[in-house]
């Protein structure tokens, strides 16, 4: 009797001990941004709208440009606001790239609840850089502010044939100057004709607002997304791409086999410069063949990666598992169902950090990080 009660003890002891490892939430280290934590019941905060339409420049027809997709935001802060500038799909073509994207703007005074305009303020135009974003449009904004008021938005020009990231300025968010492809003068000329995409510039927090900063005097972004490359410039409008000693792109990261980022590497929001070096916030995608199997196979979960404030092509640590992972259903259900959650937006409002990220390429969510508040990353599964 004596032995089985021990017995019965034990295996209630191993059946407390491990229940807990079903979802195990992963505290945050000193140097990373988070815990995020997701509004109850406020999310999706973007979504399609089929009431809204304008006169399509590539056809010549009014067009319901918001109807089928709102997702992937850059987000960024204006007159005490926050400004989110979000692709917009229409309903013509189907299947992802094979519609046109065009950017909505829409406002907030508390990060949540959104007023949407009612045209896109960026879209494919009979201007100069049709032969670069005819018919696809214009796809994931990443935009951030000059310290002297200018705002700059770095996107991916999508022609269906070749992905390029294209640059645009403007004073207000609402009018803005296409500059066109950002490697088109750089020294390697081969990359303006290479795929290529999703471009993190370094920002920092100066009067309590993200702005843009200058890294060893120059400005300094991360690019890529099978890997993370570098790319430098002395007016926002040229880059020249970081190369390695044999002349050919440098990869600061690569996807890592049996992780969460086993398929690819790509950039979020804007890096910022901190205390600990330069934080990059990327999204790393699961392969569904080598890729961590605790998380289901082709979902993009975030990641963060800490490189060298001095040698911004120098890595210092990297997180193994991600701090924020499709986990709500309206992350797991739309265009992407293997589960998206696609962080491109980071602005620091009011004292607290608000990420915008594209839901399964459907919708647009938001998570929030208190400072005030720590808490943990997602659980992971």
């Amino acid at each position: 009797m004596k032995r089985t009660y021990l017995l019965f003890l034990f295996i209630a002891w191993f059946a407390g001990c491990k229940t807990p490892k079903q979802s195990i939430a992963i505290q945050s280290e000193t140097w990373t941004l988070g815990g995020f934590e997701r509004p109850a019941g406020l999310n999706p905060i973007i979504e399609p709208d089929s009431t809204t339409e304008f006169l399509d420049p590539m056809s010549g027809k009014m067009v319901k440009w918001e109807e089928n997709d709102t997702f992937n935001p850059g987000s960024v802060v204006k007159d005490g606001k926050i400004y989110v500038l979000y692709r917009a799909e229409d309903k013509f073509g189907i299947g992802i790239g094979f519609r046109t994207s065009r950017l909505g703007l829409a406002e907030s005074k508390d990060g949540i609840h959104f007023k949407r305009a009612k045209e896109p303020v960026l879209f494919p135009a009979d201007d100069a850089q049709k032969q670069y974003e005819w018919p696809g449009g214009i796809e994931d904004p990443r935009v951030s502010v000059t310290e002297e008021g200018t705002y700059v938005v770095y996107y991916t020009q999508w022609n269906r044939d070749v992905p390029r990231l294209g640059v645009a300025t403007s004073k207000d968010l609402i009018n803005w100057t296409k500059h066109g492809p950002i490697f088109k003068n750089a020294n390697y000329k081969a990359l303006v004709n290479q795929a290529h995409k999703s471009a993190s510039i370094v920002t920092t927090v100066k009067n309590d607002r993200l702005v843009i900063a200058k890294v060893n005097g120059k400005y300094f972004m991360y690019w890529g997304e099978r890997g993370v490359c570098g790319a430098t410039s002395d007016d926002l409008i040229n880059w020249e791409p970081v190369l390695n000693e044999k002349g050919e792109l440098a990869k600061f990261i690569e996807p890592r086999a049996g992780f969460f980022d086993s398929s690819l590497t790509e950039c979020g929001p804007p890096a910022i410069l901190t205390e600990h070096g330069i934080l990059l916030l990327y999204n790393g995608q699961n392969h569904k063949q080598r890729g961590d199997t605790r998380f289901a196979l082709g979902t993009y979960s975030a990641g963060q990666v800490l490189f060298d404030k001095n040698d911004p092509t120098k890595v210092l640590k990297r997180l193994d598992t991600p701090f924020l992972r499709p986990i709500e259903d309206f992350e797991k259900s739309g265009q992407y169902k293997d589960g998206t959650v696609f962080i491109q937006g980071l602005v620091y409002f009011k004292s607290k950090w608000f990420l915008y990220y594209g839901c399964a390429d459907s919708k647009v969510g938001v998570a929030i990080f208190n400072p005030d508040k720590p808490t943990k990353f997602d659980p992971l599964p």
